[in-house]
């Protein structure tokens, strides 16, 4: 048994952008897990409308 592992999760968020507004989106994170727990977020990407992949730090989310 692993003590410490890598997990990808992908969820459809809601992100605001200036040029279209409001998107709906996959958001892909990449989570550190010690005993399937998971404790620190590595990363976090989505893809665009155009199929594009950007760092999640470009937009804000959606209130």
């Amino acid at each position: 048994m692993k003590l410490i592992s890598i997990k990808r999760e992908t969820k459809l968020e809601g992100r605001f952008t200036k040029k279209m507004g409001v998107l709906l989106t996959n958001v892909t994170y990449i989570k550190k897990q010690f005993l399937s727990i998971p404790y620190k977020t590595i990363h976090k990407y989505r893809e665009t409308y155009y199929g594009e992949i950007k760092d999640c730090e470009d937009c804000q989310l959606a209130r």
